[in-house]
């Protein structure tokens, strides 16, 4: 899960970036008569690589949220199952809502940033629009900040975690051992009723 998470972190960042950064050097949208035509076309680039980033930020966060749900869940049956410490259970538990507020923050974050994009946007034809700009970009920083702290968050949590289920799956392996659970396999050629040759 580290590798996937930081995999899907690193790719909305970029695109939150990327689209601060078109933002930043598309030009005036509001410039009278009309903008130049290759305004329009970074401003259109720039709303399509911020609904794409927004989406992949809810993704990413509706993934740690997914992850501590049934990582949790997991640590309860196994703890259950096997008679183990419930430690482990509670250690989970707190690392779920620890992460949850902060996973819920970054969506709630990104999607102001969007509602803050559209009331500036003059093809939107709702009036002064203009004075919307700079909140927009006082909204994207704040934004981009937000989401970067949550998936600082959400890593740390997510490395505890994983140090809790490598415990546990050491407790259980133990416990198969010392109860016979796990018995020695036999050799390929004597599960398939062959004899081994000497050479």
């Amino acid at each position: 899960m580290t590798r996937i998470f930081l995999t899907l972190a690193s790719l909305s960042v970029i695109l939150l970036v990327a689209a601060m950064a078109m933002g930043l050097s598309m030009g005036d949208l509001y410039e009278r008569p009309v903008p130049s035509h290759e305004t329009l076309h970074w401003a259109t680039l720039h709303r399509l690589t911020g609904v794409a980033a927004a989406l992949m930020v809810v993704f990413v966060e509706s993934v740690v949220v997914t992850y501590f749900i049934g990582t949790s869940r997991w640590c309860k049956e196994v703890v259950e199952t096997y008679h183990l410490d419930r430690s482990a259970v509670s250690a989970s538990n707190q690392l779920k809502r620890r992460t949850f507020p902060w996973a819920l923050a970054g969506m709630l974050g990104v999607v102001i940033v969007i509602a803050l994009g559209g009331a500036a946007d003059p093809a939107s034809l709702q009036p002064n629009t203009k004075a919307w700009a700079n909140w927009h970009l006082t909204g994207a920083f704040l934004g981009i900040g937000l989401v970067a702290w949550t998936y600082l968050v959400a890593w740390n949590n997510i490395v505890a975690n994983h140090a809790i289920i490598t415990t546990l799956l050491a407790e259980v392996a133990r416990f198969r051992q010392e109860s016979g659970l796990d018995l020695a396999p036999f050799p390929a050629s004597n599960r398939s009723g062959g004899q081994t040759r000497p050479r």
